[in-house]
């Protein structure tokens, strides 16, 4: 897989995306990913999840507020996401490491060398009607163990996302903020009781997308997601970046598998 640089193939970020995302910790970028990518990546997940290939997170695993109590429960053995992406078939391996994509990443991280994490994310979102549940507001980083907190995310929409089928929310600028420890609960999710909390998530906003869009954003930055509540199961994508001025810390879960070489200058 030839992950140097091919500069006919760099999309080059205006100097007003490069201040969003520094500002507000996102960046959408539209019709990204060409439908027949996208068709493929759906037919093969559609495959996978019908043939149910390991690894596989259930609802139940999560163990959410409305999760079902067990995988033998109702709806507890609803596929979530696919686990480990990258290795589970070539075109997952071949969107997490695209010329076009990780372009856009290394100029996020302001990094020649972009390296995908096996460890966290590298996943396939399966978001399904009925027994899907939402995931409150919280940052990525709160299980993350690395040398910098510089870590990008790409959520690639593999249909449309909405309100209605659980897309996600964002709070804009929550990346540059420090938040004391008692606005958090003891699984690091922004608590809603609080005044202060509750005057924040009121400046929530959707990341409403079509298929093909991606929506980047920093690992640091607190976002939720509601439950599906139409009819046909939602799926995304998602990948973690981290440039050459970072590194998993050694012996922690972000060190597990080691990192692929996204992309590399042309001359290495």
């Amino acid at each position: 897989m030839n992950t140097t640089i091919d500069t006919s193939l760099q999309p080059a970020l205006t100097p007003a995306q490069r201040a969003l995302f520094e500002s507000e910790g996102y960046l959408i970028m539209r019709a990204l990913a060409p439908a027949e990518r996208v068709n493929e990546l759906r037919r093969v997940t559609e495959e996978h999840v019908a043939a149910r290939i390991a690894p596989i997170e259930y609802e139940a695993d999560v163990a959410y507020p409305g999760a079902p109590a067990s995988r033998s429960a109702e709806g507890g053995d609803t596929p979530r996401r696919l686990r480990q992406a990258y290795d589970r078939d070539a075109v997952f391996a071949d969107w997490a490491t695209d010329t076009r994509l990780t372009a856009i990443v290394a100029q996020l991280l302001a990094s020649d060398t972009v390296y995908l994490s096996r460890n966290h994310h590298n996943c396939v979102m399966t978001k399904s009607p009925r027994y899907s549940t939402a995931t409150a507001w919280h940052r990525d980083l709160r299980y993350w163990a690395f040398e910098t907190p510089r870590l990008v995310n790409a959520w690639l929409a593999l249909g449309e996302e909405t309100p209605a089928n659980g897309c996600m929310r964002l709070l804009p600028g929550t990346q540059r903020l420090h938040f004391a420890a008692d606005r958090l609960d003891d699984a690091q999710f922004l608590r809603e009781d609080r005044p202060d909390n509750r005057s924040l998530i009121a400046s929530a906003i959707n990341a409403e997308l079509a298929p093909g869009d991606v929506l980047f954003f920093d690992a640091g930055l607190f976002h939720a997601a509601g439950a599906n509540t139409t009819d046909e199961r939602k799926l995304s994508m998602v990948t973690t970046y981290y440039g050459s001025d970072n590194a998993p810390m050694p012996d922690t879960r972000s060190a597990r598998l080691q990192p692929i070489i996204a992309r590399a200058p042309a001359h290495a």
